[in-house]
């Protein structure tokens, strides 16, 4: 039950055992009208009363706040309320990382937005989402799934907010999923010291780190010099780096809590940390780990590079360099640089670490993630078998 209405001089502001604040007035017509929605404080509310009198001043004109929003549903168009509720999304009360708003305005732009933006929102049937959804991003499942889920999204929080008055109509059963496309093929120790060797020798140490650490290249990209202690063979991870269209260069801390860690650095890697700290690591103890020769940032385009062209005959027509160069030198053409994330997740995982142990090392918050490690390492037992049968036949 509400709290009692606080008494105005036009309309009335009720508290409600929400905490949230209900408006309401008597308008010319002699009836009582609500506002639409309750607000977070009194001073909104009181804002929302203030504008109604306003309106009220003119009987012949005015018309309820149900009337007036029924009109504006029916002329709003999805494009129009697509770049509002992208401009004011929130997540948990956050609002949306640079990358996410990003990939966002590219799903809108590219996929949603030349078929729905002048469609009022109240016009879009199952039908329409039905007939899109089969023409959109044909041979890219993946693209597919995450522009139907925000299409999805964005059609929910218009139901939610009374723009439409009927269920959401985004109801492609599983549209928002997708199998993996690509299984992820772990470097073996040799492709990853081919790799390693074949890299220039100021970002050496970056892929070594990313397989033996299991580290993102955000991570990587904005390790300091205090992040990193030799002596105890520890990496503190406390930050990343993001590049997105709208903002830049950002640095960020981690999503979660969990991506706050510090990493051991297996034994073997420590002399070449250190060696790398002398010759190749910015000064101070905020010099970057991996920086550009200005002390900035490394680009991502500086370090994937370019992979070398070769002939028909197999002769190098054109060098190339960098992580392209490198993974192409071992073989490996469909090594993503995150992949050594996974490569190392799964070494860890081969030497008995628990789930609980990959999660705190891999920065996991939960142990959805964590467990496709232990699943591939699981896989070895076959090979533990194979090899106890051999000693038994010795």
């Amino acid at each position: 039950m509400a709290a009692e209405p606080k008494r105005r001089s036009f309309g009335q502001i009720t508290k409600m055992r929400s905490g949230r604040y209900q408006a309401r007035y008597t308008g010319p017509d002699g009836r009582l009208h609500a506002a639409l929605s309750t607000f977070e404080d009194r001073e909104t509310a009181a804002l929302w009363l203030r504008n109604e009198r306003t309106m009220t001043e003119s009987p012949e004109t005015w018309e309820p706040p149900k009337v007036r929003a029924a009109k504006a549903t029916n002329r709003l168009t999805f494009g129009e309320y697509a770049h509002a509720w992208l401009a004011g999304r929130k997540v948990k009360g956050r609002m949306l990382a640079d990358r996410t708003r990003d990939h966002y305005q590219s799903l809108l732009d590219d996929h949603i937005l030349p078929t729905f933006e002048a469609v009022p929102l109240s016009a879009i049937t199952p039908e329409m989402v039905d007939h899109w959804y089969e023409l959109c991003a044909v041979g890219r499942p993946t693209t597919q799934a995450h522009a139907y889920s925000l299409l999805r999204t964005i059609l929910g929080t218009a139901v939610d907010r009374r723009l439409i008055v009927t269920s959401n109509p985004a109801k492609v059963r599983g549209g928002g999923s997708t199998a993996r496309v690509k299984k992820v093929k772990p470097a073996t120790l040799s492709e990853l010291e081919t790799i390693a060797a074949a890299m220039p020798d100021r970002h050496r140490l970056m892929v070594l780190l990313a397989a033996w650490c299991a580290l993102r290249f955000g991570e990587l990209a904005e390790l300091r010099r205090g992040d990193v202690d030799a002596k105890k063979g520890v990496l503190r991870i406390r930050r990343g780096v993001v590049r997105s269209r709208s903002a830049g260069v950002v640095t960020k801390t981690p999503k979660s809590d969990a991506g706050v860690r510090d990493v051991a650095i297996p034994p073997h890697i420590i002399p070449l940390v250190r060696q790398h700290l002398l010759e190749h690591t910015a000064p101070g103890r905020d010099g970057l780990l991996f920086a550009t020769s200005t002390g900035e940032h490394l680009a991502p385009s500086t370090f994937y590079g370019k992979a070398a062209v070769l002939a028909n005959d197999g002769t190098v027509r054109r060098s190339g360099w960098g992580w392209y160069e490198a993974r192409r030198a071992a073989g490996r053409d469909d090594l993503r640089f995150h992949d050594l994330r996974h490569t190392g997740a799964v070494l860890a995982a081969q030497t008995g670490a628990t789930l609980a142990e990959l999660m705190g090392r891999l920065g996991h918050a939960t142990p959805a993630a964590a467990l496709n490690y232990q699943h591939v390492a699981a896989e070895r037992d076959h090979e533990i078998a194979r090899r106890l049968s051999e000693m038994a036949d010795q």
